[in-house]
């Protein structure tokens, strides 16, 4: 039986297998993936410092440094079931059945989909797919795309679309509907955009994001939207479908209203050769459920989450969460956060030796100071709602809040 298993080799699943072998625990990480690195495969980008973030190389220091504790990573193998067992837990995979005292989920997150009229059709993605071609593949998806979905994650990796040397048309609205939800209401993206005026390379956009009200913003937000990078932004566009007859051909779209009802007559068909589809992102929680990890409903962290503590620990001996599992946020957060998993870990297991609580302690406070350096939050309110989450995870155990 080996000391640690982890499932996901993402900045979380990392962090986290780096400290517990530098704690001279005895590491497996399990990746369905064909390479390690997780989300960061994906991510190029230039942050308002003028530094360029590389994910493939920061992914590779990972690895590398993984490696060289001893740790074994195992891609391309997927885990399908968790039993509990009296001293630990047992992992099924598609290569072999794994036993282990300790059990780290460090999944990620899924992309939301949104069902729209000729989503079926080829040349139709989610924007993460559009990212790896691009970021990972080199593969343009296309040559002038439309996506469809204003929020934090489109804007992001429509800009790094654009760096690939794709043209982005425009980023709009999908049509309202039970499905699409709170994404089609101009009111509630333009929340979301305001959350990224500070990476506009627009001195007036960024200025103006500090003061402008969401409400009024959407209702004096121009028709034709406003562009950053040379990237239409259209809040009062909405894509009714997406057209074509062997492939994508373009999206039929038809101006709104501020409350997001669509003005008939408007209607107008925007060429493209592919269109990405941007829900936002969820929890990937499949495993924890069927581990029977107690959840917690939380709308600020994408959906429903493990219950767990500052220390990563879920309500099951022995087994932990760490990175977009736990709520979505950067991946800067989330390998903190797997930090403090193996730190948590080792100490379970009496390997973590002096300082131990301190040690500890000062990587919940890295965790708490990355989010609050975040460039981008995916939610409002986060840092609060997680502190609500410890909450309730010591009052089901009847604990003292240590937080």
């Amino acid at each position: 039986m080996i000391d640690l298993v982890i499932v996901g080799a993402g900045p979380a699943g990392l962090g986290a297998a780096i400290s517990a072998a530098e704690n001279g625990l005895k590491v497996c990480i399990l990746d369905e993936f064909v390479k390690p690195g997780g989300r960061l495969l994906g991510q190029l980008h230039e942050e308002p410092d003028g530094k360029w973030v590389n994910g493939i190389a920061e992914a590779e220091k990972l690895y590398e440094r993984a490696i060289q504790l001893g740790v074994n990573i195992q891609c391309g193998v997927s885990v399908y079931d968790l039993i509990k067992l009296d001293n630990g837990w047992c992992v099924y995979t598609t290569d072999k059945i794994i036993e282990s005292k300790c059990l780290l989920l460090a999944t990620g997150a899924s992309e939301t989909p949104i069902p729209i009229p000729g989503w079926t059709l080829p040349g139709v993605m989610s924007i993460g797919a559009a990212q790896v071609m691009g970021n990972v593949h080199r593969v343009k998806p296309g040559e002038q795309g439309i996506i469809i979905g204003v929020n934090v994650l489109s804007v992001a990796i429509a800009r790094e679309l654009q760096l690939c040397g794709v043209h982005i048309k425009s980023i709009l609205l999908p049509q309202p509907s039970l499905l699409s939800g709170d994404a089609a209401k101009p009111e509630k993206m333009m929340e979301s955009l305001l959350r990224l005026t500070h990476l506009a390379p627009s001195p007036l956009i960024r200025f103006g994001g500090k003061w402008v009200n969401a409400k009024l913003g959407a209702r004096l937000y121009p028709k034709n939207g406003f562009k950053m990078w040379g990237i239409s932004i259209q809040l009062r566009k909405t894509a009714l479908e997406i057209v074509g007859e062997n492939q994508v051909e373009g999206v039929r779209i038809a101006d709104i209203s501020a409350t997001g009802e669509v003005i008939h007559g408007t209607e107008k068909v925007v060429p493209a050769d592919f269109v990405c589809i941007a829900g936002g992102l969820t929890p990937m929680s499949e495993l924890a459920a069927v581990a029977g990890c107690s959840f917690c409903y939380v709308p600020e962290l994408g959906g429903h989450v493990p219950l767990h503590n500052e220390f990563m620990q879920t309500n099951l001996n022995g087994l932990y969460v760490a990175g977009n599992i736990t709520g979505v946020e950067s991946a800067k957060v989330a390998r903190a956060q797997g930090t403090v998993a193996g730190l948590a870990i080792a100490h379970e297991l009496n390997a973590l030796g002096n300082r131990a609580n301190e040690k500890l302690d000062e990587a919940i406070v890295e965790v708490v100071e990355t989010r609050r350096k975040a460039l981008i939050q995916f939610q409002p309110g986060i840092e609060e709602a997680r502190m609500e989450l410890h909450h309730k995870f010591h009052e089901s155990r009847g604990e003292a809040i240590l937080m």
